[in-house]
């Protein structure tokens, strides 16, 4: 077999525990590779990036080594590549830098269907500039969000349009390119979350029609970081607020402080393991090639568990499962009648399952889907999900949720 799942869980320390992690969309386990990196980098001598020292030679070079790997990874110029915090941290500072553009009369466009990362940041920019928010509806039975739901908010006087490249509540990856063409046809930028796509989903920043990219290392096996990515043209076309003696070089001048060194070499661990998942992919001559292979590998492999985890839940009695749409992430939310979502996360944890159960900062989905503030049950599989997993999950299931 080209995907090794034995050889691959063999990686994960954390599986030791014996628990079946279907948490993923949450963040990832770690590989024992990207662990060491961090160790490692932690336990070498560095310094402030310079030219100078070993030090900081090798503050500078894992920087770029970094910037590359992500390059790789989104096929995007490591010359657009931004770290950060995190995702949320990312979109706040972007949201400021662009809204000093804004006045009345713009528009800006964001999703019921997104991860607040994706929302707040962009309402609390335009309520400052005294721009207007709209929003893009999708539907609730369906889980689609199509290109009507967008056409119908866009307008001439619209700034920006901030969309999901897969919802982290229920999956659904509505189609990127048509609404990118729509968007830029209006002559406005388009602010595309990553964070849970990128976990699942082969990543070719050019083809999908974004301006922004925004991801999580840690929801692909890597630490707790956050990736913003650009063509540098576009960056250097923005100035955001920056410390004065900070370098005014593009992508450095979106980076706020010192980088964590440590997390960015975890970050490159993390990437090359994406990229050896297909043992197939290992003769490939270039990182991007073998990201190709693996990540294809990868996602037959999650389809051949959710063709088994999927039907099976949706027989149990009483249990709506509110991931509907034809593309998606093998992401699935369910509610069963008569048991509260927390109800029955506890139950699982018990088994030794971890699947939690909230709104998972979906907030605005959630209340769409008619399931409030307490959301639902989320299966969520990742590379290290194997038929045991899948088995111990259905078998919980039937004895929380009985006949």
């Amino acid at each position: 077999m080209a995907y090794d799942i034995d050889a691959i869980r063999a990686h994960f320390p954390a599986l030791a525990e014996g628990a079946a992690h279907f948490d993923g969309p949450g963040g990832s386990q770690t590989p024992d590779v990207v662990a060491r990196a961090v160790a490692d980098t932690l336990m070498s001598a560095i310094a402030n990036r310079g030219s100078v020292t070993r030090a900081e030679q090798r503050a500078e070079q894992i920087v770029q080594d970094a910037r590359t790997a992500m390059g790789d990874l989104l096929a995007v110029d490591p010359r657009g590549v931004v770290f950060g915090r995190s995702a949320t941290d990312l979109t706040f500072h972007l949201a400021g830098t662009l809204a000093a553009d804004w006045g009345p009369g713009d528009e800006v466009v964001v999703s019921r269907m997104d991860h607040d990362c994706n929302i707040r940041p962009w309402v609390h920019a335009a309520k400052a500039a005294g721009a207007t928010v709209r929003w893009i509806d999708f539907e609730a039975s369906t889980g689609e969000l199509t290109v009507d739901h967008v056409t119908a908010v866009l307008s001439e006087r619209t700034r920006l349009v901030a969309l999901t490249a897969a919802s982290n509540l229920i999956g659904t990856r509505p189609d990127l390119t048509a609404v990118a063409e729509l968007v830029h046809r209006t002559g406005a930028l388009f602010y595309v979350d990553g964070v849970h796509a990128t976990a699942h989903a082969l990543v070719d920043f050019e083809a999908s029609g974004a301006d922004f990219w925004v991801c999580s290392p840690y929801k692909f096996l890597g630490p707790h970081c956050g990736v913003l990515a650009a063509h540098p043209a576009t960056l250097e076309a923005l100035h955001p607020d920056k410390l004065l003696p900070s370098s005014n070089a593009v992508p450095d001048r979106f980076e706020l402080g010192t980088l964590p060194y440590e997390l960015l070499a975890g970050t490159t661990a993390a990437v090359d393991f994406l990229s050896q998942l297909a043992a197939a992919g290992s003769g490939s001559s270039t990182r991007r090639e073998r990201i190709v292979t693996s990540l294809g590998e990868l996602t037959a492999h999650e389809d051949s568990l959710m063709a088994v985890v999927e039907p099976a839940l949706r027989a149990l009695p009483g249990v709506t499962v509110h991931s509907n749409a034809k593309r998606r992430t093998p992401t699935l939310l369910f509610t069963a009648r008569g048991h509260e979502p927390q109800e029955i996360y506890r139950a699982l944890a018990e088994r030794g399952i971890n699947a939690p159960a909230s709104n998972f900062y979906a907030w605005d989905a959630s209340h769409h889907l008619g399931l409030g503030d307490a959301g639902g049950v989320r299966i969520g599989l990742a590379p290290y999900t194997n038929r045991d997993d899948i088995d111990r999950l259905i078998g919980a299931l039937q004895e929380i949720l009985p006949c």
